[in-house]
């Protein structure tokens, strides 16, 4: 269901749903409010644990969203710098996720590909479901160092000097690797590391096209 059938009507009752997407026994729309970070309230799935995950992750986004939206500003950066600064921070991305993949591994490599993709609460079916699928982490490593070889090359075809790439690959190593001693000497908590994957790849990439003063 997308914004616009919240105000002018869903496809499936016809009326516009200002609060909850879901519906009620009469096929109308729901009239309760909606979990923070959701579109759903806690009735139509939104007190699943996924769902509660989700949200979480949605009022952050939300949140590093409307920061940009006041921070930001229009920078004069020439393209060939704009690839440099790309290729910088993306590298300290790929380290870092390397890391976190590494250590992963380390405990059981299993994890990498073996885990807990699905958890149901209540009903006939609850439980939870385990299969063979990539560990998020794991995929997230590939994403970023995809992004980095389009950006490395992007940046040589654009005619930075290859060996002034290669120093921003080693600068964004060394920026993961403070990252990762400054949250070991941290001792943070079981709700705290959750959030780690999260926020240091969010200020990663806002730290992409940094804030430049202008005269």
């Amino acid at each position: 269901m997308s914004d616009h059938d919240r105000t002018h009507g869903c496809d499936k009752c016809g009326q516009p749903h200002p609060r909850c997407y879901g519906h009620n026994g009469r096929g109308l729309p729901c009239g309760l409010h909606p979990i923070t970070g959701l579109r759903v309230c806690g009735k139509h799935g939104g007190s699943a644990p996924q769902s509660k995950t989700a949200a979480a992750r949605n009022v952050e986004e939300a949140k590093a969203a409307k920061e940009l939206a006041r921070l930001g500003q229009k920078v004069d950066v020439h393209p060939a710098e704009a690839l440099l600064d790309l290729v910088h921070w993306t590298a300290g991305e790929v380290a870092y996720w390397r890391q976190v993949v590494t250590a992963i591994a380390d405990q059981d490599e299993a994890d990498l590909t073996w885990g807990r993709t699905k958890t149901k609460e209540g009903g006939d079916d609850r439980g939870t479901t385990e299969e063979a699928k990539p560990h998020i982490a794991y995929v997230l490593l590939e994403r970023a160092s995809d992004r980095l070889a389009s950006y490395a090359a992007a940046a040589l075809k654009a005619g930075v000097d290859e060996r002034r790439v290669q120093l921003a690959e080693r600068q964004g190593d060394l920026v993961a690797s403070v990252i990762r001693r400054i949250l070991d000497r941290l001792n943070l908590d079981e709700a705290q590391q959750a959030l780690v994957g999260t926020v240091v790849p969010e200020e990663l990439r806002l730290l992409i096209s940094p804030t430049k003063e202008t005269a």
